[in-house]
């Protein structure tokens, strides 16, 4: 390619110089010969579409042995962008964890009154959550049967089986979970809430056995109420959606959208009371 590049060089040059030698010949001569216009146009017209011919396959050349330099530039921005979408999904995923475990530390500097074992989900214990979950923490660790499980969003449920390094979880929105509840607007805590799926089996839960005559609205922040002696008084359980009335039996039940996401547990804390053997809260 070089080769080329020379010899077409050299023809320019070539012709040029014998061009110029025809214009000096020519340029003290008052009036040139037809021969010698037609040599001059001719050389003139070749000498142009050598240029032409050659600066073209010079800008291809150059294209050809920069090619190689701007792939390899178009393949480092690649890789560059890949790196910055690493780096951006990490800084999310960061900023999540962070929210989290600072919304855990808020609820533990809040209830005061209980010890928390930090935990993570290794798996289910079923076919879906509804049947439970497996956490990392057991009898080793001091976690007992009918221990409470929460996240800094609220209330998770309830140990409901012990290994010696796991343990069974069973969700809120789970039936066979029964929690007294309490409205944190008016202070009712006469509502049991239960695990609810919707048509669009979408997990939420129902705080059943209302009174009739209850103030209970949308918007309202449900809290377990205590009484039992199972669940400590004051966590959250989750907002109303919706209110029905059953005047059959005389009393009202409140749909409730659960405060924590049970599609995206993660960390979790299991609640132990201080000073006490016994699940008592």
């Amino acid at each position: 390619m070089t080769f080329f590049k020379n010899k077409l060089t050299v023809t320019v040059i070539v012709l040029s110089v014998s061009f110029l030698v025809l214009i000096g010949y020519t340029v003290n001569k008052k009036n040139m010969t037809a021969a010698e216009d037609g040599i001059g146009k001719v050389l003139n017209s070749i000498q142009g579409v050598v240029y032409k011919v050659n600066n073209g396959l010079k800008n291809n050349i150059n294209f050809i042995v920069n090619y190689r330099k701007i792939k390899e530039e178009n393949k480092q921005i690649l890789e560059e962008n890949l790196q910055l979408k690493d780096k951006a999904l990490n800084y999310d995923a960061l900023k999540n964890e962070n929210e989290r475990l600072r919304q855990m530390l808020n609820f533990k500097n809040q209830r005061t009154e209980y010890d928390y074992l930090g935990c993570d989900i290794i798996g289910k214990s079923g076919d879906n959550w509804l049947d439970g979950f497996v956490i990392n923490r057991g009898t080793e660790d001091g976690v007992k049967d009918r221990m409470v499980v929460v996240t800094g969003a609220g209330l998770v449920g309830q140990v409901t089986a012990v290994g010696s390094n796991w343990a069974i979880v069973q969700s809120l929105v789970n039936e066979n979970i029964a929690v007294a509840g309490m409205l944190n607007s008016t202070r009712e805590n006469d509502g049991v809430v239960k695990g609810y799926r919707d048509y669009d089996d979408k997990l939420l839960a129902k705080l059943y056995y209302l009174p009739l005559d209850s103030l209970v609205k949308e918007g309202d922040l449900v809290l377990t109420s205590g009484l039992g002696g199972l669940y400590p008084k004051g966590i959250k359980i989750g907002t109303v959606i919706n209110v029905e009335e059953d005047k059959g039996k005389l009393i009202k039940n409140a749909l409730i959208e659960p405060s924590v996401d049970f599609n995206k547990l993660e960390e979790l804390f299991i609640v132990i009371p201080k000073n006490n053997r016994e699940v008592k809260y």
